[in-house]
């Protein structure tokens, strides 16, 4: 008697074989995405479909190689391999391109630099003692690596450019900002929040507050916002720009622990009128456990610098400490919410 041949439904009915297994592979997954994205294969695909074998012959690669890494790829939803064995990009893979607005190129080629990977493989020290593993791996924090290396450092750059595609809009509708003054953006990097906000509020002037290297590379020239903006570099640490009647600080807690933040926290409450707003721009965790896309990003914290993300009541206690009070949370749709916060 012969064995009779299973359906196709039968022979794509597979699953994994235990989420531990699914956890397990995440290194080869992110992984075979760098590789993919330094190679630039969403670019390639941009047009339409294309085999393996036509890919490998514009890129150099092998092509069964290729053909293997975008097959695992293709199960995570980035491609679809066709009839005729040619991949097509979904959605979530044309953000691999990089030519594409809200591009996440390079965002994918920080994430998965090797800093991230040995930083990710001191996680089991960090257990037994709390520090970042990036600092067992190079010898120094975070920064003061970037600091010291311009290319890692241009990279970040360009990352969080990248990651604030599409989130600088979603923080610039969320708040009623006002019609008329001066926004302080501390710590605002190449200036792409204010940027948003100077284009979506003609009647408003802003200050780009960071290092004096990143501030050179800002993003604020255009014919639109002439006149409206001067950059100022420094150290939030110790000082911020005074006068301003709305301040910023996105993304900037984050990255310390208590400590620092109510440093940073007091500085620029020292350059601020009482009564003007602060802006926080951060992820904010549940107080109830709820699951949360920024759990991962705590972790990123915890294995590089010695930042975390934090609750609302975290941020209050915070704010209340270094002279300000807590006003509202909004959500702004994109991972990051506001705190509107006083100074007292």
């Amino acid at each position: 008697m012969s064995t009779p041949r299973p359906e196709a439904a039968e022979l794509n009915s597979h699953r994994s074989a235990s989420p531990l297994h699914d956890l397990a592979y995440g290194h080869i997954h992110a992984s075979a995405l760098r590789a993919i994205a330094r190679h630039r294969i969403a670019d390639h695909l941009a047009h339409g479909p294309r085999t393996a074998h036509a890919l490998a012959a514009v890129t150099g690669l092998d092509a069964t190689a290729l053909h293997r890494v975008l097959r695992l790829l293709a199960t995570c939803g980035l491609f679809v391999e066709d009839a005729d064995g040619a991949f097509v990009l979904t959605e979530a893979g044309h953000g691999l391109r990089s030519d594409v607005a809200g591009s996440q190129l390079p965002g994918i080629l920080l994430f998965t630099d090797e800093m991230f990977r040995r930083a990710a493989d001191g996680i089991e020290g960090t257990l037994r003692t709390g520090e970042p593993g990036f600092d067992a791996a190079y010898g120094m924090p975070f920064f003061d690596h970037l600091a010291t290396t311009p290319d890692k450092s241009r990279v970040f750059d360009e990352a969080m450019t990248a990651l604030s595609s599409g989130v600088d809009e979603a923080i610039a509708d969320a708040y009623a900002f006002p019609e008329s003054g001066t926004v302080v953006d501390i710590g605002g990097g190449r200036g792409g929040l204010l940027r948003q906000i100077l284009a979506t509020h003609p009647g408003l002037n802003g200050i780009l507050f960071d290092q004096p290297r990143t501030v050179a590379d800002h993003l604020l020239d255009g014919h639109d916002l002439a006149g409206r903006w001067h950059t100022q570099g420094g150290d939030f640490f110790t000082t911020a720009p005074t006068g301003g009647d709305l301040y910023l600080l996105k993304n900037v807690l984050h990255d310390w622990p208590d400590d620092d933040c109510l440093r940073i926290l007091t500085t620029v409450r020292r350059a601020m009128r009482p009564a003007t707003r602060l802006l926080l721009v951060d992820a904010v965790l549940p107080g109830d456990g709820t699951p949360h896309p920024a759990a991962a990003l705590d972790i990123v914290m915890l294995m590089t610098l010695k930042g975390r993300e934090r609750t609302a009541a975290e941020f209050e206690d915070l704010l209340a400490r270094s002279g300000f009070r807590l006003r509202q949370v909004l959500p702004t749709g994109a991972m990051s919410s506001i705190l509107e916060a006083e100074a007292i």
